[in-house]
């Protein structure tokens, strides 16, 4: 199963794969009919396929039960390629009645190797010890270009601001106005809206689910529900606190990240100037972006690390820690500036005493041009470096 946002790509990349696939047929529950076939008899809807790529199947979640009787009749394997705009995994009885049966990817938008045409290998090398590349920095209005353009195909196309406007504004349209009514009976859109455009003004900052409701003017149990819903849509998603050792001194609450931050900034209103004018406004954003960014290497990655983020209760924090199943720690410290100082290193120290032996090293990644050492594995290495080579004969 391929899921992910809508306007990704899914569609594409399913239409190309069931083309190399002689006899697959591709349909959509985009089309009126074809969803009403399926869920008035699934059985039968299904009986009638051998294979085909079924998109957007979110709109149909009856047909999933069918499914899975067709596959435990016929095993022979990639005979359903499933596309989805949400998790559907998350909806109620999904994940019982395919567990086992179904391998899902996430395609998410566009990754800034994937723009560039670069191989991304920051999470692999990292994790093993390799410090980062030293390829060059970004100045501010360079990197404030990339944070309103974000990755949504569509969006990385469009180069005149106020198409790329528009396109936003178009798909919160689509999300809140079909999206949203396909998976979940919602009894305010405008709540929805205004928690989407909440998230989008507290990216990169800690979630308190009791001030979220109180500033939205919801029910608690209403706020949790339309978040829940928010990040099955790919459209948010919660990066938990790292709690290696279980230590009670460690921030238990998770962060709140916008998956893209083009969209992101489309909905809090702001735009290269204002962007430039007031460049504490970038530090949060630009948090989301590196969160992005580490979750699409991650899913393709040969460690497949887990994303989080690092907070005691004195107050010291890391933006985002990888932890892969052997127990490696990375930590990343993210600043926008163009200078780092010995202060911006210590929620790293600090990680690297609560993780001892399982750290491998603390980076923090900064608008400057110069990767520089600051003392045991730890370094401060241009942004560039995500999506730039490393220096493979530098190990910690």
């Amino acid at each position: 199963m391929l899921v992910g946002a809508r306007q990704t790509g899914k569609t594409t990349l399913a239409r190309d794969l069931a083309a190399g696939r002689p006899g697959m047929r591709y349909l959509t529950f985009d089309d009126v009919t074809t969803q009403e076939a399926a869920t008035a008899d699934p059985a039968g809807f299904v009986s009638g396929i051998d294979a085909a790529v079924l998109d957007e199947v979110q709109r149909a979640p009856a047909l999933l039960s069918a499914i899975k009787v067709a596959v435990d009749r016929d095993r022979r394997p990639g005979r359903f390629l499933l596309t989805g705009s949400a998790n559907v995994l998350l909806l109620p009885r999904v994940s019982e009645s395919l567990a086992g049966r179904l391998e899902v990817a996430t395609l998410w938008p566009f990754s800034m190797g994937e723009v560039l045409g670069k191989r991304e290998t920051f999470v692999d090398d990292v994790l093993a010890g390799r410090a980062p590349s030293a390829d060059g920095g970004l100045r501010l209005v360079e990197l404030v270009r990339l944070l309103l353009r974000g990755g949504y195909p569509e969006a990385v196309v469009r180069e005149r601001p106020a198409r790329r406007r528009a396109f936003f504004e178009s798909y919160v349209v689509t999300l809140l106005q079909r999206d949203v009514r396909d998976l979940a009976a919602i009894e305010m859109l405008g709540g929805l809206r205004q928690l989407l455009r909440l998230a989008a003004a507290r990216t990169g900052s800690l979630l308190n689910h009791s001030e979220v409701a109180r500033s939205l003017g919801l029910p608690v149990s209403t706020a949790k529900r339309y978040l829940a819903l928010l990040e099955m849509m790919f459209l948010v998603h919660l990066v938990p606190a790292w709690s290696g050792n279980r230590s009670k001194r460690l921030v238990r609450s998770p962060k709140l990240h916008m998956v893209d931050t083009g969209l992101s900034c489309a909905l809090a209103g702001l735009d290269e100037a204002a962007l430039s004018s007031e460049p504490t406004l970038v530090g949060p954003i630009l948090e989301s972006f590196v969160a992005a960014e580490l979750a699409k290497q991650a899913s393709w990655s040969e460690a497949r690390p887990t994303i989080h983020h690092f907070r005691t209760h004195g107050g010291q924090e890391v933006d985002l820690v990888l932890e892969d199943a052997r127990g490696r720690v990375v930590g990343i410290e993210v600043k926008a500036r163009s200078t780092v100082r010995a202060t911006d290193l210590a929620g790293l120290r600090a990680l690297a005493e609560a993780a001892g032996r399982s750290f491998v090293q603390g980076i923090v990644l900064y608008g400057g041009e110069q990767a520089v050492p600051f003392g045991d594995r730890l370094t401060a290495s241009p942004i560039a470096s995500l999506w730039g080579s490393t220096a493979r004969g530098a190990r910690r």
